[in-house]
């Protein structure tokens, strides 16, 4: 399994950007897909973007043109930063890192969210 720590959230005004990074850590060569997910009060939580391990990245038709996620490297982690752009108020809620893929058994980690929220 991986352990995953998000940062970056806060307040920003509809229009502006923020960019969300979720640091991997642990067994990070046994991730399969990593990515982002939100929850918006009331609602269940979706996927906004991820990333395989092949480079292929697939994103929510909501954000398509606005947000776009990424990934570094490097020696023993994995960080994935989600750029959001021309941000609107629908686009609050806890934002969630989460990473799948196989060690010994197959996993479905999550990070402990970072809240987003976007004022009109």
């Amino acid at each position: 399994q991986v352990r995953l720590v998000e940062s970056g959230g806060g307040l920003v005004q509809a229009g502006g950007s923020l960019r969300l990074s979720c640091v991997a850590s642990g067994s990070t060569f046994s991730i399969e897909v990593i990515g982002w997910y939100r929850q918006a009060p009331g609602k269940q939580r979706e996927l906004v973007a991820d990333v395989s391990s092949g480079g292929s990245t697939n994103y929510a038709d909501s954000v398509k043109g606005r947000f776009t996620i990424s990934r570094l490297y490097a020696k023993n982690t994995l960080t994935v930063y989600l750029q959001m752009n021309s941000l609107k108020p629908e686009d609050t809620g806890v934002y969630y890192c989460n990473a799948q893929g196989v060690w010994a058994n197959r996993y479905d980690d999550w990070g402990q969210g970072t809240q987003v929220t976007v004022s009109s």
